[in-house]
């Protein structure tokens, strides 16, 4: 009797200890964009949540793009909705974080930076780094993913051409001319899918390149407006004309790169890992810069997210912060880019214990971080019109491709149309 009673006793203690680790476990709701990338998200949670028992991440269903999971965090906070942990595109986060400062549903990550030793804090992120994040005097967010249009290449054709894959063209003209060399009947020489790229980043980057800005001084008035805007346009004209560039969605135009049948592809490095398994032994795929025309003033927009905490409860967003910490860490950073190809947001990740070995061996890989000296803040439009100013403008963009539409009277409703969405 004596054994039963202590084995009740034992049994009790366990569940109530059990039940105990339950009350203490903190569950955090996740959400992202982009179903893909869970190839990365999921194996970093996993590692997350081994190193903390105590943390349970789960993910909501990806949205679709940056675009599509904007709309929905915007109805979530009329809702009180919200998930913990969201990761907003850099080009949307100052609209979305003035829209959640109002209902007090943000968290100030600034604060928590401060509380953590000053050298952590130096070991692991940059100035430049942080200012991803930033909303005005907020550090609203830190840069989970970062990226700049990146060039892609089939090394075959461009020697069949007369190039030198090793010495790539660094500026439009010179690029636009190799591709037509490289265009036959079968083969396109060049793809630039903005005409239905889900937001402004290709815009950004053939105006920006050039030494340009989208906005003025002020914020509140176009600046890609008259020859500058005039010459963006007729470059991506001259793509299709001269380059011989299929106007075909940028899923089926990767697949026409990776099937041997486009020379030169512009896209983004988050996509180089799938894009070399894909083409595994077919060509010899290389990667260069992007070219730029203005080699003083040229910068290029810096693509991807940064992870906010909108959790409410402190238990969260002592957790929350936690998770925010280790998917921007080092082993984390070492997940995304073998995953993937962004460029790392931790100034650790590229240690030998951790990115070293593997861009030493992947040169592919390494030359996006050939871009991070022209890497430029991607900021919105003000008057929380972001997505559907882009959607007007992507609207003329492929009608000036297609040749429906002169450069000339493109540019000018585009300035015209974006500014009255501005207001």
């Amino acid at each position: 009797m004596k054994a039963f009673g202590r084995t009740l006793a034992a049994a009790a203690f366990a569940l109530a200890a059990s039940t105990a680790a339950r009350a203490q476990e903190v569950t955090l709701d996740v959400l992202y964009a982009f179903p893909a990338f869970a190839k990365f998200h999921e194996p970093i949670a996993a590692e997350f949540m081994k190193k903390n028992p105590g943390i349970k991440i789960n993910f909501r269903a990806p949205a679709a793009s940056y675009d599509e999971g904007h709309q929905a965090m915007l109805r979530s906070s009329v809702t009180n909705q919200l998930p913990d942990v969201y990761y907003s595109g850099f080009h949307l986060l100052t609209e979305l974080v003035e829209t959640l400062d109002k209902r007090k549903q943000v968290v100030d990550l600034g604060e928590l930076l401060k509380a953590e030793p000053e050298a952590w804090r130096k070991a692991n992120y940059s100035d430049a780094l942080l200012s991803l994040g930033q909303v005005g005097s907020k550090q609203a967010g830190l840069a989970f993913n970062a990226s700049t249009p990146l060039m892609y290449f089939n090394a075959e054709l461009v020697k069949k051409a007369g190039g030198d894959p090793e010495k790539m063209p660094d500026n439009w003209a010179d690029t636009i001319a190799l591709a037509k060399k490289i265009r036959t009947a079968d083969v396109a020489g060049l793809a630039y899918n903005i005409h239905d790229w889900p937001d402004d980043w290709l815009w950004r980057g053939i105006v920006q390149q050039g030494g340009h800005t989208l906005l003025d001084a002020s914020g509140k008035k176009v600046a890609f407006g008259g020859d500058v805007g005039l010459k963006a346009l007729e470059t991506l004209r001259s793509l299709v004309t001269e380059d011989g560039m299929p106007l075909i969605d940028w899923d089926q135009s990767r697949q026409q790169f990776i099937a041997g049948k486009i020379g030169i592809f512009f896209d983004t490095p988050a996509r180089l890992r799938q894009v070399t398994d894909l083409i595994g032994e077919r060509f010899t795929l290389k990667t260069a810069l992007f070219p730029v025309d203005d080699k003083a003033k040229g910068t290029l927009p810096t693509g991807g997210n940064a992870a906010i905490i909108t959790a409410k409860d402190p238990a969260k967003q002592k957790a929350a912060w936690e998770f925010v910490k280790f998917v921007t860490g080092p082993e984390a950073q070492k997940i995304v880019v073998e995953t993937s190809g962004y460029m790392p947001t931790n100034l650790r990740a590229g240690e030998d214990g951790f990115l070293g070995p593997f861009y030493k061996d992947n040169a592919n890989f390494r030359t996006i971080n050939g871009q991070v000296n022209r890497a430029s803040p991607w900021q919105g439009y003000p008057g929380g019109n972001s997505v559907r100013i882009w959607r007007q403008q992507r609207e003329v963009i492929a009608g000036v491709m297609r040749g429906e539409i002169q450069p000339k009277a493109g540019i000018e409703r585009m300035v015209s149309e974006t500014e009255a969405l501005m207001k």
